[in-house]
């Protein structure tokens, strides 16, 4: 695999000085323009995204996005306009019809920049950059032998593809209160999706992995042997009986329920009253072991950042302490709505950690027992309003501690509510892929519907 380097080519640095005099500029000129507050966000994208299919080349993308997003605020009246192009012209256009709409905009009590005594101050190096210097042939031979370690498998029949994607990211924000933050970071990832079929029927899986540095790959052989060995996993898929039963999701499926807590606990969802978990802080909502904890400068973390999309600091934070709903999810719009103050969340989380258990997967299935392992959700049935659970789902059947088949076409549902109580335990196999880190989560019981 081609390693990464930072050369004298690196001129990421005076990329983030250019944006960042643009931002300052524009700021000036809106203040001059009669805004009583601005703020700017600009941002160069570059990456390389190539997809190989059964040893061929499908498609080569190289991409270099810009982005220029202005906010002005006359008293508290907002306006907002954006643009994908730099030059003077652009800008310019881009300033007069923010300063239009927001003339004509009705007042909102609850507008206007983040507090400034809550503005970052330091910005420490998170280990975020790292340049994959990977020319487009080297991509597409890593695709190729990706792709080739999976198909290489007895009874792999055919193949979605390997993708090799390389990204690099400049941003810039800038309010009128004077702050100023610069980031860059990357982001590259490799992944396979393979077939396997017989007489009695096709089945496809895949897998992957995310890095912000190319040196953390997992081995690409390895990556595509895994992709292969779970879809051939997956061959013989039956129906279940409708029961309810445990289920332990797996950490790639477990993180999506935290992002269902995260969901039900954020600003929006609750200044519109649109959220099971309403007036809840401070209410027990999980086991009294488990802890959720954001840890906003992890050294090359997924979410790591010194501040939020408004400049507000982040900080370490529970969000679930003891069992017990720490805090909500807010920016400063919404926690004026709510008349509270800012989490420096604005923009999403920073790097959501699930405090692990001690038990790898396979003491997770032995202390299962017998139960339902998910490995795949499908459909859109989780209401935030209700916290109403049904999903279309795919997985493997356990007695005594053993995978004894696959399980396709089935239904698992439950109400959040009651999932996030009756939690039974956490794994310790966390999933590093993302800025919701888990490992897997057994759930004490669901109701499956199938035949």
């Amino acid at each position: 695999m081609t390693q990464l380097s930072t050369t004298a080519q690196d001129r990421s640095n005076d990329e983030l000085d250019r944006l960042a005099q643009l931002a300052e500029d524009v700021i000036r000129r809106a203040r001059a323009a009669g805004a009583s507050q601005a703020e700017v966000a600009a941002s160069i994208d570059t990456g390389l995204n190539v997809n190989v299919r059964l040893g061929e080349v499908e498609t080569v993308e190289h991409t270099r996005d810009r982005g220029f997003g202005l906010t002005v605020y006359f008293g508290q009246r907002k306006g907002s306009a954006s643009t994908a192009d730099l030059n003077a012209d652009s800008i310019q256009a881009t300033l007069e019809q923010a300063c239009a709409i927001a003339r004509f905009t009705e007042e909102d009590p609850a507008s206007g920049l983040a507090d400034a005594s809550r503005m970052a101050t330091a910005f420490p190096d998170l280990d975020l950059w790292h340049p994959w210097r990977i020319e487009t042939d080297q991509a597409i031979a890593l695709g190729k032998q990706i792709e080739d370690a999976g198909r290489a498998h007895a009874g792999i029949t055919n193949s979605d593809g390997a993708s090799v994607q390389m990204g690099e990211s400049l941003a810039v924000y800038a309010n009128s209160h004077g702050f100023l933050g610069r980031e860059r970071g990357t982001r590259h990832s490799l992944s396979v999706a393979l077939i396997a079929g017989d007489d009695d029927g096709m089945q496809r899986d895949y897998w992957y992995d995310s890095v912000r540095s190319a040196n953390d790959f997992m081995d690409a052989r390895a990556l595509g042997d895994k992709a292969a060995q779970r879809t051939l996993a997956r061959m013989g898929a039956r129906q279940l009986s409708t029961r309810q039963c445990p289920v332990l999701f797996t950490p790639e499926v477990a993180r999506g329920l935290i992002g269902h807590l995260i969901g039900a606990v954020s600003g929006g969802a609750l200044y519109r009253r649109a959220s099971f978990l309403l007036d809840h802080a401070g209410k027990q909502v999980m086991p009294s072991w488990m802890n959720i904890v954001e840890r906003p400068f992890l050294m090359r973390g997924q979410g790591s950042g010194a501040f939020d999309a408004e400049g507000v600091a982040t900080r370490d934070s529970a969000l679930i302490e003891n069992g017990v709903l720490a805090r909500y999810v807010l920016g400063s719009y919404s926690a004026r709505k709510l008349g509270l103050a800012s989490t420096g969340n604005a923009g999403g989380i920073h790097n959501m950690i699930v405090e692990p258990g001690q038990d790898d997967f396979a003491a997770m299935l032995k202390r299962m027992g017998t139960g339902l392992v998910v490995t795949e959700v499908m459909g859109q049935g989780v209401s935030t309003v209700t916290g109403d659970y049904s999903r279309g789902a795919a997985g493997f059947w356990v007695e005594n501690g053993e995978i004894l088949y696959p399980v396709e076409e089935i239904t698992i549902a439950a109400n959040l509510r009651d999932m996030y109580a009756n939690i039974v335990a956490v794994g310790a196999d966390v999933d590093h892929r993302s800025h919701l880190l888990t490992g897997s989560i057994l759930l004490e019981q669901m109701t499956i519907a199938g035949e």
